[in-house]
């Protein structure tokens, strides 16, 4: 994991609240029932992936190839631990997104996307972090240095997708002009 400012990050906080901040733009111009759709696609193709990889490590080399075969292992040989946690962070975090989408939807109503995505994505970016880092690392880690990298990951994952916000309303013209 790379350090930015001396706190634990990964890739994740910057491209994770874009997915979020996607499904919530879908929901807003094709309904609930889509955005779970959404949610449900995500999560098969990112579960096809993780068999792929799996896959792909246990199948024979050719021995043409086996000058990167370590390398290989090393990129794709995410452990189950880590892979289970990503799916089931993402699946009850992404249907988490939803639901909380649409009840400040009613709560709102339709004005003000960005209120409404960015409360749902603060509840949401928080569940995902927490259940992924406590599924994939808690032994790993201390304790200490869990909650640590939980709360900067959290902050930078909010942080960004705040800063996406302007996107989403790039998306919403473009997706209901599309629409008409």
């Amino acid at each position: 994991m790379p350090f930015i400012l001396g706190l634990h990050v990964s890739v994740a906080v910057f491209s994770f609240p874009f997915v979020f901040l996607t499904t919530d733009v879908i929901g807003e111009v094709y309904g609930k029932r889509m955005a779970k759709l959404f949610v449900l696609a995500g999560f098969i193709a990112t579960s096809l992936f993780v068999l792929y990889s799996f896959i792909s490590l246990a199948l024979p080399w050719d021995p043409a190839g086996e000058w990167v075969h370590a390398s290989y292992n090393t990129v794709f040989g995410i452990s189950l631990r880590i892979a289970i946690a990503s799916l089931v962070a993402f699946a009850i975090a992404e249907y988490q997104d939803v639901i909380s989408f649409f009840f400040f939807r009613k709560w709102f109503g339709e004005t003000n996307f960005w209120i409404r995505s960015n409360l749902s994505n603060l509840w949401s970016q928080f569940l995902d972090t927490v259940l992924f880092m406590v599924i994939a690392f808690a032994g790993v880690y201390p304790t200490p240095v869990l909650i640590r990298i939980i709360i900067s990951w959290w902050l930078f994952k909010v942080t960004m997708g705040f800063l996406y916000t302007p996107l989403s309303y790039f998306a919403l013209r473009f997706l209901r002009t599309e629409q008409v």
